[in-house]
């Protein structure tokens, strides 16, 4: 584990009045290492809501700007693109609107199986806009919920008949990282959308995945001998079409702990396969642990999934849902230390009045307690309904970029205060969070820089109806590298400083 090169301190002030002060030294003594130190961003799958909404092009288009441009929204660079398993036409138990995705592959009338490239044009829509908004950090992995429904024992794409047994038949195998390479190859080659990792499974040693279930999102696999066969497999096939650049993931497990399971149980042969880890933190159970890990054998590490419907503050309304984001975010990379961080998905529901396929959608976010997703999409009105969840990812996702190197700063619990740091060539970006309902004064110790003074502030907090969204605030110069400021109630601030 890392050992600080400062003592964090909860001092109180000796002049009669002054509130406690949280003092926050910001040291690169403290620097993430992982990926040679550099952050290579943020983002969110795709799957589902581009799936449901790329048929629109002014919700195409809005989703674009507002999650993957920087000046117009999150700048969210990362896009994981859902190669999806279709299903047995005969089934009709798929009723979530927005992930009955698409396979690949079909079977033609004669029984052959043949590739459509047409029939996943909604997604591929939103992945061609948001990988433009982007620009030169754009970042596009290919992952798999299910392969094709023929390829699987059940023959349905949402899992097997008993959840917790494998649901790829023993001699579809190669066939599926067959798959898996050509849609990579598809994509980089021939549409100019270049692939840059993929990761053939999603929380696959689980019993979460049922067949006839009302969504596609996950395929058991074994791990051991099973996940090691489609792990050499996949690069193997990787290899045949020359993509031998594209980096290789481990099983995008639900958990840490359950993550270090599988990767010990991996054959040597599928060990040297991967070239990073990518683990989600619905649980957080061994979370240090994995940090550790992907450090002892020298890998990348992503934190490539996770949402919820959670709350954090105290009486904080709207403000809610995004202070608990924030403290996520903060709290995944304190314990993983990894090189990106990604939501799940930044839309879960959408408002029709014509549903889809006949099936009604999920309706508009209730957003005074805990939800996923950071928006909502109306398609009766072609707007996408932002809340106070998007705004506090934004404080960020927009400061914070791709190359930048983080930093930890860990502060004492008890202050209801907690802060990440990033630092590039000009800047150094401090966001912090306040979750009390008072003010909060803090003293940012930057005596480990040569700061120039200058500080801006940005600021998420309230009510969205009369609150702060990215509300931008001149503090003026630091005094003797030092900035003492007040954290407003139920907030979640970003400090910008010129070096």
């Amino acid at each position: 584990m890392r050992k600080f090169a400062f003592v964090l301190l909860l001092a109180t002030a000796i002049v009669a009045g002054h509130a406690e002060s949280t003092v926050i030294k910001v040291s690169m003594d403290n620097a993430i290492q992982t990926n040679g130190g550099y952050w290579e961003g943020w983002g969110t799958s795709l799957c589902w809501w581009a799936n449901r909404l790329g048929y629109n092009e002014t919700l195409t288009q809005k989703s674009a700007d507002l999650f993957f441009d920087a000046q117009k929204g999150l700048g969210l660079n990362i896009m994981r693109y859902n190669v999806g398993g279709g299903d047995d036409p005969t089934h009709h138990h798929i009723t979530r609107t927005d992930s009955d995705v698409p396979g690949w592959m079909y079977i033609d009338a004669n029984g052959e199986r043949k590739y459509d490239y047409t029939a996943d044009a909604r997604q591929l829509n939103v992945v061609k806009a948001a990988m433009k908004a982007a620009g030169q950090d754009a970042y596009l992995e290919i992952f798999s919920n299910s392969p094709p429904y023929f390829m699987t024992n059940s023959g349905c794409s949402t899992g097997n008949f008993r959840s917790e047994e494998n649901n790829i038949k023993d001699d579809e195998y190669d066939d599926f990282a067959e798959y898996m390479a050509h849609v990579a190859n598809y994509m980089t080659r021939n549409m100019k959308l270049k692939v840059r990792s993929v990761s053939p499974m999603n929380e696959p040693n689980t019993n979460y995945w049922p067949a006839m279930n009302y969504k596609q999102e996950g395929c058991h696999i074994d791990a051991g001998e099973s996940q090691s066969k489609l792990l050499v497999l996949t690069k193997e096939a990787l290899g045949r079409y020359g993509l031998n650049d594209i980096v290789l993931t481990t099983s995008d497990e639900t958990n840490p702990g359950k993550q270090i399971e599988e990767i010990k149980t991996l054959t040597p042969d599928a060990r040297a396969a991967i070239n990073r880890i990518s683990v989600h933190t619905y649980g957080t159970n061994s979370i240090r642990e994995m940090g550790q890990l992907a450090k002892d054998e020298k890998i990348n590490l992503w934190m490539s999934e996770v949402d919820g419907n959670g709350t954090a503050g105290q009486n904080a309304g709207e403000m809610g849902a995004g202070l608990w984001l924030a403290e996520k975010i903060i709290n995944d990379i304190q314990a993983l230390e990894p090189s990106a961080w990604v939501l799940w998905q930044v839309i879960d529901t959408h408002i029709s009045k014509d549903g889809y396929m006949g099936r009604k959608d999920g309706g508009p976010l209730r957003t005074q307690g805990g939800y996923w997703g950071t928006a909502c999409a109306n398609h009766d009105t072609g707007e996408i309904l932002l809340t106070q969840k998007y705004y506090a990812m934004g404080q960020f996702t927009r400061y914070i970029r791709p190359g930048s190197q983080l930093i930890l700063c860990p502060t004492d619990r008890r202050s209801g205060v907690k802060a990440l740091a990033a630092k590039d060539k000009k800047q150094l970006t401090i966001v912090c969070t306040n979750t009390t309902a008072q003010d909060k004064e803090i003293s940012l110790d930057l005596s480990d820089f040569k700061v120039k003074g200058k500080v801006k502030q940005i600021r998420t907090s309230g009510q969205f109806a009369d609150g702060e969204h990215w509300a931008e605030t001149n503090l003026g110069k630091i005094k003797e590298k030092e900035l003492e400021t007040v954290l407003a109630p139920n907030s979640v601030t970003t400090f910008v400083i010129d070096l």
